[in-house]
């Protein structure tokens, strides 16, 4: 099983578990600062790895009049002085292969959208940069057809490989959970994420937006770690209801240390 170091990171077995959170989009950077800093603190009190994410462009909203942030120059100078300030690893989702090299100039793992996990050139592009890749596995996808694309990636030589769940398609605008999906993408030799926010959404379900299911989210990330992840995504807003991208399935700021003091008793359950 491969460990990978994201920015001083460890994600992989024998290591705590990982928090991969921030809001859906940067709405601003006091904004995304602030919960940046704010989750730095309730990792360090739970004694968990914390990277933290944010996009900075949602290319695949649901209405063309959804709002997609602040674009890839401002974006990334962003995140880079929230890396700066706060001494933090940095991620965020990258759709264009124009986007490639400026991200991993800033970004310690750079992510593949789910929508994205099959274009083949987006992820060998990425994997060359020889930087950590999280692909996001995709909703249409069974978990075994993932191996292909760990495939394309390591192809390259990169193996600083990390699958994340995301819940599977269920007729229409609804996603479920398969747990075994986790144990099986991680006999490809490659940590795994689980998304526990993303997993609760109703895609298309608000007519022009996504919709989501929210209250779901400890639930199934208490299931999640308890089946093996080795981290735990969650999107994490300070206000959900007037987020400007997935609010319905964005955790509040304040819910989130209960949350984790959960994961972290299910962790040293499963250590005995």
């Amino acid at each position: 099983m491969d460990t990978v170091d994201v920015g001083g990171c460890i994600i992989g077995e024998g290591f705590p578990f990982t928090l991969i959170a921030g809001p859906c989009v940067i709405e601003d950077e006091s904004m995304a600062m602030g919960i940046a800093s704010a989750l730095k603190e309730i990792t360090a009190r739970s004694a968990i790895g914390f990277i933290f994410k944010a996009s900075y462009d949602k290319a695949n909203r649901t209405s063309i009049t959804s709002f997609r942030g602040p674009g890839p120059a401002r974006g990334l100078e962003i995140l880079s002085d929230i890396r700066a300030t706060l001494g933090i690893p940095v991620t965020s989702d990258v759709h264009r292969l124009s986007e490639v090299d400026a991200a991993a100039r800033v970004l310690d793992m750079i992510q593949v959208p789910a929508f994205l996990c099959r274009q083949t050139d987006l992820v060998v592009k990425i994997a060359e940069t020889g930087m950590p890749i999280n692909i996001k596995k995709g909703q249409f996808l069974a978990p075994w057809d993932m191996e292909n694309v760990v495939n394309k990636a390591r192809a390259s030589g990169n193996h600083k490989v990390v699958l994340t769940e995301r819940g599977t398609m269920f007729g229409y605008n609804n996603l479920v959970v398969d747990m075994r999906s986790i144990g099986i993408m991680k006999k490809f030799g490659c940590p795994v994420v689980f998304d526990a926010t993303h997993s609760v959404q109703l895609p298309g379900g608000a007519g022009c937006a996504s919709s989501g299911q929210r209250e779901h989210v400890p639930a199934l990330a208490r299931a999640a770690l308890a089946a093996g992840a080795d981290a735990i995504f969650l999107e994490v807003h300070p206000d959900p209801d007037s987020a400007l991208c997935d609010g319905p399935n964005s955790m509040p700021l304040n819910a989130v240390e209960t949350l984790l003091k959960d994961l972290c008793a299910i962790r040293k359950a499963l250590k005995r």
